[in-house]
């Protein structure tokens, strides 16, 4: 699938930062990467529901601004804001847990530089267990997964893209981005080597396959 794994983690940039909302702590995972092709197309590649199966997840619902989404098999939520092609919010519902998503382009030298800011509420058991890699690295593996698709034109093979975290060109890629949340969130103050430990139990989360 990748023929240097690392070299493609490193295109993503990673930065942790804590945050707040109605006087609760948050924490927020941004990665942002920059991809070879223009604002409109990258647009499309993120919001049309022709296309977001192709490298992500099937989409159902309403797709405007108040309106409800469904990614098949995972988030649900409420579109709060959109200004095309240029960003959008929407809230990010899942096992009961509400978080917040924005979405942002802008202009690069190269292309078109997209961030993905992910703010939770912190839950600080399951922080110290996983920390930003959790959210982190799923984000990561879907800008891997839009990189392709844009590159290629193709579809990502669901089953394929699945499996491939367990592969050792998948598994040096999640354990080369969730040390690069580890570092984000050691820069943000989190322990260093704490950090480094919640790492290595996030790569086992996304590498080791379920039994049965």
């Amino acid at each position: 699938m990748l023929s240097d794994p690392l070299a493609t983690a490193d295109l993503v940039t990673r930065q942790v930062a804590s945050g707040s909302r109605d006087g609760e702590p948050t924490r927020i995972t941004a990665a942002r990467r920059t991809y070879a092709t223009g604002q409109a197309d990258l647009w499309d590649a993120i919001t049309n529901p022709e296309r977001l199966p192709r490298w992500f997840l099937p989409v159902t619902g309403d797709l405007r601004v108040g309106g409800r989404y469904q990614l098949e098999g995972n988030a649900e939520g409420t579109i709060e804001a959109c200004d095309p092609p240029t960003s959008f919010e929407a809230t990010w519902e899942y096992g009961g847990q509400v978080s917040w998503l924005r979405v942002t382009l802008t202009s690069a030298d190269n292309g078109t530089a997209l961030e993905v800011a992910h703010e939770a509420p912190l839950d600080p058991a399951f922080w110290a267990q996983f920390g930003p890699g959790a959210a982190g690295v799923g984000w990561d593996l879907g800008l891997l997964g839009l990189g392709l698709h844009l590159e290629t034109e193709a579809a990502v093979d669901p089953a394929e893209a699945q499996a491939w975290p367990t592969t050792p060109e998948g598994t040096a890629f999640v354990r080369h981005a969730a040390t690069g949340w580890a570092d984000a969130a050691a820069a943000d103050g989190d322990d260093p080597t704490a950090a480094r430990e919640a790492a290595e139990r996030t790569v086992s989360f996304y590498t080791v396959p379920p039994q049965g």
